[in-house]
C-alpha cells in the first residue's frame, strides 16, 4: 500500500496537505511548519533547527505500521524511522498544535485547520490493519 503526502501549502505556523491512498485522493493534512528548506529529507542544513513540536518531518519515504499508542490508548498508524524524531502518528486532531510533529488528517475547510479528522483517521488505519493482515509493506512518501 502506497500512501502519499503532497504539502500544498506551506505557512508561517503550519502546513496544509493532500493524503492519497494508492493514487486516490483520501483527505486534507495539517502538519507543523516545514524547517527542511532545501527539501533534502533531514534538518541538517543552516537555519533548518527543529523547535520542538513545531516542526514537520521532513520529506521522505517511510514505513508505516498500525500498533497501539501509548499516548492515545487507540490503534493509530505510526511512521517508522523518521531521523530526530519519535512516535510520529498519522491522527486526528483540529490544528497544528495537534500535531507535535505528527500528521493530522481531516477536510480543511476553513483557514488554518481540519475537520470531521475521526472519520478519516478511522477509515485510513482499517486500511492499513487491513494491508498489514495481507503482509503488505505500507509506505508513505512525503514530498
Amino acid at each position: 500500500m502506497e500512501l502519499t503526502l503532497r504539502r500544498i501549502a506551506y505557512r508561517d505556523s503550519y502546513t496544509i496537505g493532500h493524503l492519497y491512498v494508492n493514487g486516490q485522493y483520501f483527505c486534507d493534512t495539517i502538519e507543523d511548519v516545514v524547517r527542511d528548506n532545501n527539501r533534502d529529507g533531514d534538518l541538517d542544513d543552516p537555519g533548518e533547527e527543529k523547535v520542538f513540536s513545531k516542526t514537520a518531518i521532513p520529506q521522505g519515504r517511510y514505513v508505516v505500521v498500525v500498533n497501539k499508542s501509548p499516548r492515545f490508548k487507540r490503534l493509530l498508524p505510526l511512521l517508522l524511522n523518521v531521523k530526530d524524531f519519535e512516535g510520529i502518528r498519522i491522527h486526528n486532531g483540529i490544528d497544528e498544535n495537534s500535531s507535535s510533529g505528527c500528521i493530522i488528517v481531516g477536510e480543511n475547510k476553513e483557514v488554518g485547520k481540519v475537520t470531521n479528522g475521526r472519520v478519516y483517521m478511522n477509515k485510513l488505519t482499517d486500511l492499513i490493519i487491513t494491508a498489514q493482515r495481507k503482509n503488505e509493506k505500507v509506505i508513505i512518501q512525503i514530498s
